[in-house]
């Protein structure tokens, strides 16, 4: 069975700048929510599959998206699959912490998507942990700001002196030297760790 984010590529390809709604019609029939659809068509946006924009009856369109801007009208499965696996988007980590989190015994709450708030918080008896977590982005002086933000919003967070904190980002190298060039001493002053998450699911504490 395929996965909800190739069941919207596969719409788009052929009825090109589709409103959330209108593949929640599509897909999951006119009295379902539109949220899943919401959230998964905006984690494609940013793994750069989509193009997210008004058509020109002020609606929000999806589109897909070649990496000079221009609509495809198809693409083919193995690159939709890698795109799709590869390029982990915030709520792509946020859903693999979840599950390990609750492997590990934490009962968690999670923000999905851009709702506001702390975007994980576990807690397990009287142990609470909060985590701030990004997706993969899709330039390097991209990937260098989230890392430098993601710091700065858990900062703000540490309201809590018995709390655990930590950052969350995908498992590729440009995140992990990131956090390597982080003095020693700014980690152990704020006893902030980092949460690496691979493609599969699997979760590395630092």
């Amino acid at each position: 069975m395929s996965t909800l984010a190739e069941q919207i590529v596969r719409l788009l390809e052929h009825n090109p700048g589709l409103t959330d709604r209108e593949i929640t019609d599509s897909l999951r029939g006119h009295s379902d929510s539109q949220q899943p659809i919401n959230q998964r068509c905006h984690a494609l946006k940013d793994k750069g599959i989509l193009v997210r924009r008004n058509r020109s009856d002020g609606l929000i369109g999806n589109y897909l998206a070649t990496q000079a801007g221009n609509y495809v009208a198809s693409l083919r499965d193995e690159t939709v699959q890698k795109l799709i696996n590869d390029n982990l988007s915030e709520d792509d980590v946020k859903r693999s912490l979840e599950k390990w989190l609750i492997g590990e015994g934490w009962q968690v709450q999670v923000a999905w998507g851009h709702n506001p708030g702390i975007d994980i918080v576990a807690c397990q008896g009287t142990k609470r942990w909060v985590i701030e977590a990004k997706g993969n982005g899709s330039l390097n002086a991209m990937r260098v700001n989230y890392f430098l933000g993601v710091i700065g919003e858990t900062l703000q967070r540490m309201d809590d002196p018995d709390a655990s904190y930590s950052i969350a980002f995908p498992d590729i190298q440009q995140f992990r030297r990131l956090w390597e060039r982080l003095p020693a001493l700014a980690k152990n002053r704020t006893g902030i760790s980092a949460l690496f998450v691979d493609k599969n699911g699997i979760v590395v504490r630092l």
